[in-house]
């Protein structure tokens, strides 16, 4: 499943980061990746585990913890530190699969079920640097608002467009989720959301209690924790 999550991030939150990344030492962007990766690789990040990329981080993470689209679509068990890149003057990265376990320093690895990048900067701040997502439903192009996320399932081959103008501005990290599997995580996506609008319609009535309690008997039955 692939979703936009409007408006993670505040406006102030996004200009607060991005002053602090216009002062900050960016370096290339390869040295997270593995062999297939680094050969198609061109841009730049902040240092893995930096004080900046830590602290940021931290802000990232809690939007999203706390935004509850997010929460019901990707169902979180350990959220990897998120990281920073830039794109500028024709950098890109080419198509590639994101690694399966991604190390977390200092705490347990973590299986990346799900992709998101979090945009920090606006569409027309830049040319070119589309997201470009490949699934069974054909290929998508994403270019979101500042502040904006999208999830996407991490099996997915995917690569973001060469910049040939502006400067293309982001965060990105994974995802283990409690439903590994992407069509059950679909699922229940669905369901909740259905659940949700039902009641907003009609309050709790019984038949909604017995939607809810099929939602949470599959999540008990599918989820890993």
């Amino acid at each position: 499943m692939m979703l936009h999550i409007p408006g993670v991030l505040r406006p102030d939150q996004v200009e607060a980061m991005r002053a602090r990344l216009r002062a900050s030492d960016w370096i290339d962007g390869r040295a997270s990746v593995g062999e297939q990766g680094a050969r198609v690789k061109r841009n730049r990040q902040l240092a893995e585990g930096s004080p900046l990329a830590l602290e940021l981080g931290q802000i990232v993470s809690a939007a999203l913890m706390g935004n509850p689209l997010f929460f019901a679509a990707v169902l979180p068990l350990r959220i990897l530190p998120p990281y920073f890149n830039s794109y500028a003057g024709g950098e890109h990265y080419g198509p590639h699969v994101d690694g399966a376990i991604r190390v977390n320093r200092g705490a347990a690895p973590v299986r990346s079920d799900v992709s998101c990048t979090v945009f920090l900067s606006e569409p027309e701040e830049y040319e070119g640097g589309e997201l470009t997502v490949i699934d069974t439903y054909g290929t998508h192009e994403v270019k979101l608002p500042a502040g904006d996320a999208i999830v996407y399932p991490s099996t997915s081959i995917h690569q973001v467009q060469p910049v040939t103008g502006g400067e293309r501005v982001a965060s990105f990290l994974w995802v283990q989720s409690m439903v590994r599997d992407d069509w059950q995580r679909s699922m229940l996506y669905e369901l909740d959301a259905n659940i949700q609008s039902l009641r907003g319609k009609h309050g709790d009535v019984p038949e909604l209690v017995g939607l809810t309690g099929h939602y949470h008997n599959l999540l008990r039955q599918w989820a890993e924790i």
